[in-house]
């Protein structure tokens, strides 16, 4: 990492429930992410994970402390998002083929014709769909979708990949299978992603670093380097021992959390 695409400092996030209750998301979060670095984040449910990929997508202005795209002062940014965002559930839009989804993507952005073809026809063929530009989603796998999904978050060539749990609803096989596939997309592409997930497998083998939380309000408990390349081959990565004593300590720190998370929930309840 030669540059540092965004810097976080003390966010916090408050919300104000039905009954006019105060509840704290997201307590003095500070944390840096560099140009071309994969970040996983770990928690219990409720740590306030979900709530900053919000923020950084720009879909949440609500929030105190300062974000600062360190990276968009840099470069310009005319022709690509600051954040583009893969979520967990099917978000192709069932009624458009594939190649309307990725235009639909870029419609925002006014590219020339030629330039949204060219990035239509290179992610495609990133993601390995080069074949099923005018196929409608119902004529695709689940894991084909997702990497619709992903072709049209990449297209829009966006300074932060921002991923919430994009692998959770397919099957095991599936899912391993795009782990490896995501490794070799970013190591083509050199995306700066931030990763949710709640697999510490996932989180190891797909992060340079990984971020824990603490349960609600979410703080950093810990960051961990995973150590290994973005050349990595993921099934081989699991085999090593330097994988399993990772996931340990990783499990140890985010069990701990759960625990908390769990015990105030019993009392609130």
């Amino acid at each position: 990492m030669s540059e540092t695409a965004l810097t976080i400092a003390d966010l916090r996030k408050v919300f104000i429930t039905r009954k006019g209750a105060v509840v704290e998301a997201i307590a003095g979060v500070s944390m840096t992410v560099g140009h071309g670095e994969v970040v996983a984040i770990l928690g219990p449910s409720g740590c306030g994970k979900s709530s900053l990929l919000r923020i950084l997508a720009g879909l949440d202005d609500d929030y105190a402390g300062i974000i600062d795209w360190t990276l968009e002062h840099a470069h310009p940014s005319a022709g690509r998002l600051r954040a583009a965002t893969v979520f967990q559930v099917d978000s192709t839009l069932p009624w458009m083929t594939v190649e309307k989804n990725l235009l639909l993507g870029l419609s925002g952005l006014r590219l020339p014709a030629d330039v949204a073809e060219a990035r239509l026809r290179d992610n495609l063929a990133l993601v390995g769909l080069a074949g099923f530009r005018r196929a409608f989603p119902h004529e695709l796998s689940g894991g084909m979708r997702q990497r619709v999904a992903i072709a049209r978050a990449l297209a829009t060539d966006p300074l932060l990949l921002l991923m919430d749990e994009p692998l959770a609803a397919l099957d095991a096989q599936t899912r391993l299978v795009m782990q490896q596939e995501l490794v070799g997309i970013w190591q083509r592409t050199r995306s700066t992603v931030v990763y949710v997930t709640h697999d510490i497998g996932e989180a190891i083998a797909l992060a340079d670093r990984v971020v824990v939380m603490t349960s609600r309000p979410g703080r950093i408990k810990a960051i961990l380097d995973v150590g290994v390349g973005r050349d990595r081959d993921v099934m081989a990565l699991r085999r090593t021992a330097g994988f399993r004593d990772l996931e340990a300590e990783l499990w140890a720190l985010v069990s701990a959390e759960v625990g908390h998370s769990l015990a105030g929930e019993a009392r609130d309840g």
